[in-house]
């Protein structure tokens, strides 16, 4: 295979990649236009049953997190004599990074295999031409409510993950490390910063409309047959978790880029208040510029890695 035949295989699947991204774009506007109309009582339930029923294995998932979180790190601080850094250091990584991530992905496993194997059946029953048929719309009466219930049931299931999250690290914390429950508290009250917890919010919303979104087009694109419907849960599952990676990739190398090119100042970091023992203000002042520098190569990786997963998963 030559280089020019490389070359228009990379062009039909960019082009054809693209088609598809807007038709799921196009979906999710559709969507939010007839959020105004929407169901109140529909959207209530789809938060009960997709929202509070997933409390359980969130809980699970998040707490196990946190205890391994604080067994990786508390026995070492304690060692270099920062004890009274751990329970700041679990609060942050669990509200910034891991309880939305996790979360993220256990509602996509749960809930988006849930909403594309639901609409995918209606569509191989012809339900959803029988919507048609009788003049609603399948988007107003079944992708609204679950986009609506979504997004707003997973910023309150990170917040109950943070909580989940840091209660397990408190545990481990003092009954493996021996750092007493005052101390982990003000650790995570002296650390902790209001966007810690907002910006976790706004991911865990961003990440519920993707997994909404995401699981309806699948859905009302199933093919016929239960194998299709097979299909389409399997291909919302895996691409729902492919698109919360690259979200979360695209944006800290934005971060990251801005802040070495545009000499942008990152206090976000000096406001952690992780410069006490001098042993952080080290770490980060080694690590920062090296993340500025290799923010290039961020973009390139991420690029190339969001290319060849979504060639063969077909948005």
């Amino acid at each position: 295979m030559g280089c020019q035949e490389i070359c228009r295989w990379v062009g039909r699947k960019m082009v054809d990649l693209c088609a598809r991204t807007g038709r799921v774009v196009n979906l999710f506007l559709e969507a939010c236009r007839a959020a105004g109309t929407a169901d109140r009582r529909e959207v209530l339930r789809q938060m009960a049953r997709l929202g509070a029923d997933s409390l359980p294995i969130v809980s699970m998932t998040i707490l196990c997190t946190g205890m391994v979180m604080s067994v990786q790190t508390a026995k070492e601080f304690v060692r270099f004599g920062a004890a009274d850094s751990v329970g700041g250091i679990v609060a942050i990584a669990m509200g910034r990074e891991l309880s939305p991530i996790l979360t993220g992905v256990v509602v996509a496993g749960r809930i988006g295999a849930a909403i594309a194997a639901e609409i995918g059946t209606m569509k191989v029953t012809e339900q959803i031409d029988a919507l048609r048929v009788m003049a609603v719309s399948p988007i107003r009466f079944l992708v609204t409510p679950r986009l609506l219930a979504i997004v707003l049931m997973m910023p309150v299931l990170v917040v109950y993950a943070n909580l989940v999250g840091d209660v397990g690290g408190w545990f481990v914390a003092e009954n493996y490390a021996g750092i007493s429950s005052h101390m982990f508290l003000e650790s995570i009250r002296g650390f902790i910063e209001p966007w810690d917890i907002i910006g976790g919010l706004i991911k865990g919303a961003v990440f519920g409309a993707i997994i909404a979104t995401i699981g309806c087009h699948k859905g009302l694109n199933a093919q016929q047959g239960a194998e299709g419907v097979g299909m389409a849960t399997t291909k919302s599952v895996v691409l729902s978790i492919i698109l919360i990676s690259s979200w979360r990739g695209c944006a800290y190398w934005m971060m990251f880029f801005l802040a070495g090119l545009k000499g942008i100042d990152l206090s976000v970091y000096e406001s952690a208040k992780m410069d006490g023992s001098g042993f952080f203000s080290t770490l980060f002042r080694i690590t920062i510029p090296l993340l500025k520098n290799t923010s290039l190569f961020v973009l390139v990786a991420n690029t190339t890695a969001n290319f060849l997963l979504f060639a063969p998963v077909q948005i």
